[in-house]
């Protein structure tokens, strides 16, 4: 029998910190955000951003899958342009935004999904008026590899890297907190 994970509070919402299944509501859950780049995001498996500083978890396993909600402000994109070597999958909930894959771009707006297999380039930028909203998913293996290839089409929207790189530059600060305009969101209360 699997037992229900802890859910404890961190500085910006719950995060489960034992081994097993559990329920939160999005408006709940433990967020980081980087103001100055791209938006918030909720990773509700509790990552380590959200342990670092709590010796007294212990028992926390890193989770095989993972799912994120990232709010990312308009004009901005989502992370640099990359690829990695597991399978990620996208769903544009709220808002429009510019897909770059494989030096490729394509609007998307709410609704559209997204498939990536193993090393399928990629970047969202938010465009249009207001936040877009965008839930993933991936495997969340140990020997994940990542690459920021350079892409004319990903430097166009910002969220390129100049150099193919696996250490590329890394743009403002993370903090954990909610992201702005959290009133503004489809989860929070109205």
């Amino acid at each position: 029998m699997v037992k229900e994970a802890r859910l404890d509070s961190v500085a910006s919402g719950l995060a489960p910190v034992t081994p097993g299944w559990f329920v939160v509501n999005t408006a709940e859950a433990a967020w980081v955000t980087n103001a100055e780049w791209s938006g918030g995001v909720c990773i509700f498996e509790s990552d380590d951003f959200v342990l670092r500083g709590r010796p007294d978890l212990t028992e926390y396993e890193k989770p095989n899958a993972g799912f994120t909600i990232r709010v990312v402000p308009p004009g901005r994109p989502s992370d640099l342009y990359h690829a990695e070597s597991v399978q990620e999958d996208f769903l544009i909930l709220q808002g429009e935004c510019v897909l770059i894959v494989e030096e490729q771009e394509r609007h998307l707006g709410a609704w559209d999904f997204v498939h990536c297999p193993p090393m399928t380039a990629h970047a969202f930028v938010a465009i249009g008026d207001g936040p877009c909203v965008i839930l993933a998913t991936g495997n969340r293996r140990d020997d994940l590899e990542r690459v920021y290839p350079r892409s004319e089409a990903a430097l166009r929207h910002g969220a390129g890297s100049e150099a193919t790189t696996t250490d590329p530059e890394r743009h403002g600060r993370w903090e954990v907190r909610r992201p702005d305009g959290w009133d503004d969101l489809p989860w929070a209360p109205k």
